[in-house]
């Protein structure tokens, strides 16, 4: 076990652990450390605790001071020097023609390094950039180009929910998403309703998979060959009993909303359940056989009006006799005799 506390640089940006020393230092002071960007100033967001040594990255480097007024105030001056730089620093983009997107500009505490951070869709071929922005502040110059998940939380802005985007107000890490997840949870395959601002899933379909994952394997997926279900397991918990759902039907005081719910709930209990199951197999297989031999309805209708003495010779039991009144054929007229000539 060691002793350590959280350090954050930006707001919602990566922790990173420090070894406080014997520094009495509490949440939400700032700090000097050293890292391998320079001098900066962070704020400590986790407290000293114990943590085992497997979590943390070795060599752990020291909390050189807490920090003073005058920290905060090269601080404050720093932030108006870095926007300066990032207007020049976008001239001096577009003089050179870059296909590249300038998001942020931020000093280190000594102001021994001016990071640029941006986007863009390839390789860009920035080092005459270097040349000039290095002879406009005589000081190193760090280019570092970031992703669309990263630029999106520099930027920030409202997500589809129309709250601020998490990446820019909370998460520390991108975490692995997939479209598995999604699958999971139910949700449109669409990607414009499941992606975020930057074109890519969003980060927070990752929330509730743990959940959905426990609640299939405690209830597992709903009957072979049938549509998936969503079992709700309030239902479950209150009342286990099989066929309850069925009897409540029968009651007549339930409301007309709360006898559609009855309805879906006993549907959905006759598909879960395996001996329901069987038995709305088999009252299927019945109805179909009943169909099968019933005749349609024109077909009794026309036998019923017919009697069994009908002009069309069918008996009582509905067959044709095998007796069939012929059609009396017409009879041709006598010819008058034809007259002999005897004279």
């Amino acid at each position: 076990m060691i002793t350590v506390v959280g350090v954050r640089f930006k707001r919602a940006g990566k922790i990173y652990y420090f070894d406080p020393g014997s520094l009495g230092l509490a949440a939400g002071d700032g700090c000097i450390v050293e890292t391998s960007r320079g001098v900066e100033f962070g704020t400590i967001v986790v407290p000293p605790r114990r943590v085992p040594t497997e979590e943390v990255v070795q060599p752990l480097k020291p909390v050189l001071r807490a920090a003073t007024e005058e920290d905060y105030e090269r601080l404050e001056n720093n932030k108006t020097l870095a926007e300066e730089a990032f207007v020049i620093a976008e001239e001096k983009i577009k003089k050179h023609g870059l296909p590249m997107n300038l998001l942020e500009a931020e000093y280190t505490l000594d102001q021994s390094k001016l990071i640029f951070s941006f986007a863009a869709e390839g390789r860009v071929d920035f080092r005459e950039l270097v040349k000039d922005l290095a002879a406009v502040f005589h000081t190193r110059i760090e280019l570092r180009q970031v992703g669309v998940r990263d630029e999106a939380k520099m930027i920030g802005g409202l997500g589809p929910c129309g709250r601020s985007l998490c990446c820019a107000t909370f998460l520390g890490d991108f975490q692995p998403v997939s479209i598995r997840m999604a699958k999971e949870q139910n949700l449109s395959l669409n990607p414009g309703k499941i992606s975020g601002i930057c074109g890519r899933l969003m980060c927070c379909l990752k929330y509730e998979h743990d959940i959905y994952e426990d609640t299939k394997e405690a209830f597992g997926t709903s009957c072979p060959g049938c549509s998936h279900i969503n079992v709700d397991e309030l239902y479950h918990e209150i009342e286990e009993e099989p066929g309850y759902y069925e009897d409540l039907l029968a009651e007549d005081t339930i409301q007309e909303v709360d006898y559609q719910m009855m309805v879906e709930t006993a549907e959905i209990e006759r598909r879960t359940t395996p001996d329901l199951i069987e038995e709305s197999v088999e009252s299927d297989q019945k109805q179909t056989k009943k169909r099968a031999k019933t005749p349609k309805k024109g077909k009794q209708s026309k036998e019923s009006k017919e009697s069994p003495e009908s002009k069309d010779g069918k008996d009582g039991k509905g067959k044709r006799s095998s007796k069939r009144r012929r059609r009396p054929r017409r009879r041709k007229p006598k010819q008058a005799p034809k007259e002999t000539g005897d004279k």
